[in-house]
């Protein structure tokens, strides 16, 4: 659905050149649903723009939906729907009217607009909302009309980006519901950006992380928190004083992955569950007692962690 390879985009900013992005490759199969995450200014919303024929490339190429973005931009925006960050629908008209409008766009006639207007209505738990202005519904009700408006054409593959930023916890869940409900049924490729770490746990099968205009990571959240974070045990000790001998313990096991922590010993492991006995017998044979032991599965936040040095929230919020 998505085949693009090193695709850059340099802007100028005060007379010097900035690559926002730097030789992107990017497949994504039919049928994927898959999030695309980075800190700001990494180059998430540039590739999008360019995937989505909004933005030419400086140089490199991409097929999207079967179509070349450079020659073919008409048939890409013929077979793709965009729900960018901003709100798609104007805020004069009724909520059913701005849908018939999309589809005319789409060159529908306006039989065929009206209809499917009233089925994306449905779709989104729309319909009695339809007489409504989009300036009068809350959030979570415009951002489903934001991914109406994207789907009136019916598209094979779906760009969101940052569908649910903003928006109070029900109202993410309920976008989210209606999302993947999408996707069972119409087995729509979804192709997503996000600030919140646990929707692309928990949703995505598959997540890229792009840093520097870079994808520096790229397979499923299982897999990249397995590899680059792994599971974490904490153990602290009775006596502070004996942290250091427990240190040199642990690194027996694990020289590269053990780090000490006022009288706690924390340790990287790619299993946790298994690992924690082997390191409570080898503090037990030294003599060292171990009063307090935790695990924890690592979370996609450490593998930005490990992989860049610096944690993906921090770097959202600068």
């Amino acid at each position: 659905m998505i085949h693009a390879r090193g695709l850059t985009r340099r802007f100028m900013v005060k007379r010097r050149p900035v690559e926002a992005v730097r030789g992107l490759d990017l497949d994504v199969e039919p049928g994927q649903l898959v999030a695309f995450l980075g800190p700001n200014g990494a180059g998430k919303s540039t590739s999008l723009r360019m995937l989505t024929t909004l933005l030419p490339p400086t140089s490199g190429t991409a097929a999207v939906a079967g179509h070349d973005i450079a020659t073919s931009p008409g048939a890409v925006r013929a077979r793709i729907g965009y729900v960018g960050q901003k709100n798609s629908a104007g805020d004069n008209y009724r909520v059913r009217d701005e849908l018939i409008t999309q589809g005319r766009g789409y060159g529908m006639t306006r039989h065929d607009a009206r209809r499917r207007a009233d089925e994306v209505l449905d779709l989104l738990d729309l319909t009695p909302l339809a007489d409504r202005k989009p300036n009068t519904l809350s959030g979570g009700q415009r951002r489903r009309l934001d991914i109406a408006m994207g789907l009136v054409n019916r598209p094979a593959l779906l760009f969101l980006d940052e569908p649910s930023t903003g928006l109070d916890p029900h109202s993410r869940a309920n976008i989210w519901e209606h999302v993947l409900r999408l996707r069972a049924e119409h087995r729509t490729t979804l192709l997503f950006t996000t600030h919140y770490l646990d929707e692309a746990d928990s949703m995505a099968e598959r997540v890229v992380v792009i840093d520097h205009g870079r994808v520096i990571a790229d397979g499923t959240a299982q897999q990249l928190k397995a590899d680059l974070a792994g599971d974490h045990i904490n153990i602290t000790v009775a006596q502070p004083d004996a942290a250091p001998a427990a240190e040199a313990a642990a690194r027996i096991a694990s020289p590269d992955a053990v780090t000490l922590d006022g009288p706690s010993i924390k340790v990287r492991v790619p299993r946790a569950d298994s690992a924690l006995p082997e390191y409570l017998r080898a503090f037990e044979e030294a003599g060292i007692k171990a009063i307090a032991a935790e695990t924890a599965r690592p979370t996609l936040d450490d593998v930005f962690l490990a992989l860049t040095g610096r944690s993906l929230r921090e770097a959202e919020e600068s």
